[in-house]
């Protein structure tokens, strides 16, 4: 029986972790249940929620707060040393069923070129940073025990649902196999993509977005697309659109007073209205999985705030295709508190640190108790 320990935390207490999913219900494509992997049949209605305590409060040092990465921070490697930490080969096992390909080679061998496409990189970063929830809570189980918060950058949202209680193992992984899907086919219907920008404290980006849409008129497009699609640091953000309108931002970066731009590895403009047609496959999926309220507090990529219902995760999910990620203000969010108080601890689990990088810009004195939790484990 696949019984997770760390990736979903319990409501009554942060000392007993509650299984993710039965395997016999959730694992097998070849279920009646599934079929294609997903479900020909509505999930079993979730229990009754306990009746949530009123909480005492507590000294913020001694709680914690898990980050979970997003697209971009894959690399050929990661995993490794992971696999004899409990329940991490019974995740690969299950991915490996649910997606019809083995992750875990993929992985661990490449090729860099296939594990870089969207279809692939957002499932293995998925599953790579549960896979190190596994080993923080083997390392440190009080980490887990008494972790009071959980943001996730994209598709790490999923991954931070997912350890909330929020969503199942298995059936989160197969809304993101869908989710990347209809993304990587959003990204091939035109040219596009995303490149990130550190502007000086003067830049103006929804100004140089239109700019860079009235030069793609001047070109003949008729609805060009440039957008901020990821709110990183104070003058740092991600800008997306179509690739004449990106070429425009690189050839005037001076002009519009950006200090360095840079192309990111990504096949589409994610986060901007390019992504539309992805939308209504993942509504659809996310209409059939079973979603119950967070049991720890969980931010949305769209606003910043916390998810108060289940309604509420499924539509800030599917909103998150076209709105920009917001993570800059999800971090004020997070760690926003009196002047004085002590701060909890951080970890970031999944491959990359590039969340830790967007914590110290935002916040140096929540960076000091930082840790990142390497995805790379020594091997005995």
């Amino acid at each position: 029986m696949f019984v997770p320990r760390a990736v979903s935390m319990a409501a009554a207490c942060r000392v007993k972790v509650r299984s993710l999913l039965p395997l016999s219900r959730k694992l097998s494509t070849d279920h009646p249940g599934f079929q294609g992997g997903a479900p020909a049949e509505p999930p079993v209605p979730p229990p009754t929620p306990p009746v949530r305590e009123r909480r005492l409060r507590r000294d913020p040092s001694g709680r914690s707060v898990l980050l979970f990465p997003g697209q971009g921070s894959q690399f050929v490697g990661m995993g490794k040393g992971l696999l004899k930490y409990p329940n991490v080969k019974e995740m690969f096992s299950a991915a490996q069923k649910i997606l019809g390909y083995d992750l875990l080679a993929l992985c661990l061998q490449g090729p860099e070129e296939e594990l870089q496409k969207t279809v692939h990189c957002q499932p293995a970063v998925f599953v790579t940073s549960l896979a190190a929830v596994e080993m923080l809570h083997d390392k440190n189980p009080k980490a887990i025990e008494m972790c009071a918060a959980a943001a996730g950058f994209s598709v790490g949202e999923f991954a931070a649902l997912v350890f909330s209680g929020a969503m199942e193992f298995a059936e989160a992984l197969y809304a993101v196999k869908v989710r990347a899907e209809a993304m990587q086919r959003a990204s091939e219907l035109v040219p596009s993509g995303m490149l990130s920008v550190v502007g000086r404290p003067q830049a103006q980006y929804k100004y140089a977005c239109v700019q860079a849409k009235e030069h793609c008129r001047r070109l003949g497009m008729e609805e060009p697309v440039c957008s901020v699609a990821n709110y990183l640091f104070p003058d740092g953000r991600v800008i997306a659109g179509h690739q004449q309108a990106l070429d425009f931002l690189q050839q005037n970066s001076r002009q519009l007073q950006f200090m360095r731009t840079k192309r990111l590895p990504v096949s589409g403009a994610f986060h901007t209205e390019l992504m539309a047609s992805a939308t209504e496959p993942l509504k659809e999926v996310l209409r059939q999985v079973e979603v119950r309220r967070p049991e720890i507090s969980v931010y949305s990529n769209v606003d910043g705030k916390r998810y108060m219902s289940e309604s509420h995760v499924r539509r800030q999910l599917a909103k998150q295709l076209t709105a920009p990620v917001k993570w800059e203000q999800t971090l004020h969010e997070i760690y926003e508190r009196a002047q004085g108080e002590n701060f909890p601890h951080t970890y970031e689990v999944g491959p990359g640190r590039q969340l830790g990088a967007t914590l110290q810009k935002c916040n140096r004195k929540a960076f000091q108790t930082y840790t990142h939790v390497d995805v790379v484990a020594d091997e005995d």
